[in-house]
């Protein structure tokens, strides 16, 4: 239903969780799914650099601007744009975005009409974004309108039942781009520790620890010892845990 819809989604989750990834997947099941689908992250581009970026410009609209130039929202035209970070937009930009969502339309730098758009917005935090406006940093009518549907994507440490096929499905990638076959598996010593480290970084930490797995191990098997792990993570994971019984 999600896909099938073409309302604003809003993905919720700690970094490195895999939103962009949920962005991708309703976008490639939805209508859209033959169209652009551009992602931005609004968190890598300078402030004064935003609107030019999202809006885009026309020619000696400012110094440096040599050519007419689109912008992001008519980069997607007739697709998905997927805003990452959206939290981290200033609040001036955030009130140039909303009007541009409700109008449908955008107007570059130095033109003098606004051109109709037909982009869906799909929009990624790593923030409490409710949170944000209770303090100020959010505008609540962008949120309300970005807000429309709302999908949670929970960290990996609350993901027990799903961490061996999601390291076997890493592991098929990574010997795939790396020409090994048939891919590594990981030894039960090796699941029963990560099945207790607490992944701060999430999927994105679990590849990368894989990557080096797979380059120190030199064989079908990865060892515990092949994951690098120091056991002093795993004493502050169990007394974090015993605090929190007690």
């Amino acid at each position: 239903k999600v896909a099938r819809s073409m309302a604003p989604v809003l993905v919720q989750g700690e970094s490195g969780t895999g939103k962009e990834l949920v962005a991708r997947a309703i976008h490639d099941v939805s209508p859209r799914a033959g169209q652009a689908f551009i992602a931005v992250n609004c968190g890598a581009i300078p402030e004064h650099l935003l609107e030019a970026e999202f809006f885009g410009y026309r020619k000696g609209s400012f110094t440096g601007a040599a050519e007419d130039r689109n912008g992001f929202f008519q980069a997607a035209h007739g697709g998905t744009l997927f805003l990452d970070e959206i939290g981290d937009l200033p609040l001036a930009m955030q009130s140039k975005l909303l009007r541009v969502i409700q109008e449908r339309s955008v107007r570059p730098i130095g033109a003098v009409a606004e051109a109709p758009i037909n982009v869906r917005v799909l929009s990624a935090t790593h923030k409490d974004v409710a949170a944000e406006v209770q303090a100020g940093r959010f505008r609540q009518d962008l949120f309300y309108r970005l807000n429309v549907i709302q999908i949670r994507v929970p960290p990996l440490r609350e993901r027990a039942d799903d961490l061996e096929p999601i390291c076997a499905a890493l592991l098929e990638r990574i010997a795939r781009d790396a020409g090994v076959s048939p891919p590594p598996v990981l030894s039960r010593d090796a699941v029963d520790v990560l099945s207790r480290y607490p992944f701060p970084g999430n999927v994105r930490e679990l590849e990368n620890l894989l990557h080096r797995a797979v380059a120190l191990s030199g064989g079908d098997v990865i060892a515990r010892a092949d994951l690098g792990l120091d056991d002093d993570v795993f004493l502050e994971t169990d007394h974090a845990e015993l605090d929190a019984r007690i």
